[in-house]
């Protein structure tokens, strides 16, 4: 954190099918949105309205997508399932934190990926389950 104070202030976003109220609080011990693995020991989000829009699409179940802007209640750490095995150096943003996030507000209007990107996707993450490489380091 720069000892002194800006005038911007950093975003955070986390995408899900979850139905939540400003104020509710995302906290470990439930499973990924991607995988019906053991429940984590981290909360994920991000700092690019993208990566979130990617989230809540991905995210199992048939429930509605959202995106909803999340404050971290305590320290945030680069999320190296995705900085560390596909994009070096953090350009989508992503991070994860042991303490909850707190929903300040759901966005209702933003712009999905095309359906062919959305299967794209799925189909390359259908892959790596396959193939035994879709393991969330948690």
């Amino acid at each position: 954190m720069p000892a002194h104070a800006s005038m911007f202030a950093q975003s955070y976003f986390h995408g899900t099918r979850a139905a939540l109220q400003p104020g509710d609080l995302i906290v470990v011990g439930y499973k990924s949105n991607f995988s019906e693995n053991k429940p984590l020991s981290w909360v994920y989000f991000a700092g690019t309205l993208d990566a979130a829009i990617w989230g809540a699409e991905l995210a199992l179940g048939s429930a509605p997508e959202r995106i909803y802007v999340v404050e971290p209640t305590g320290p945030i750490f680069d999320d190296p399932n995705v900085t560390d095995k596909r994009f070096p150096g953090n350009p989508t943003l992503s991070y994860r934190s042991r303490e909850p996030l707190r929903v300040v507000a759901e966005i209702t209007k933003w712009q999905g990926h095309p359906p062919e990107r959305i299967e794209e996707m799925k189909e390359g993450l259908a892959r790596m389950k396959a193939e035994g490489k879709a393991i969330i380091i948690d």
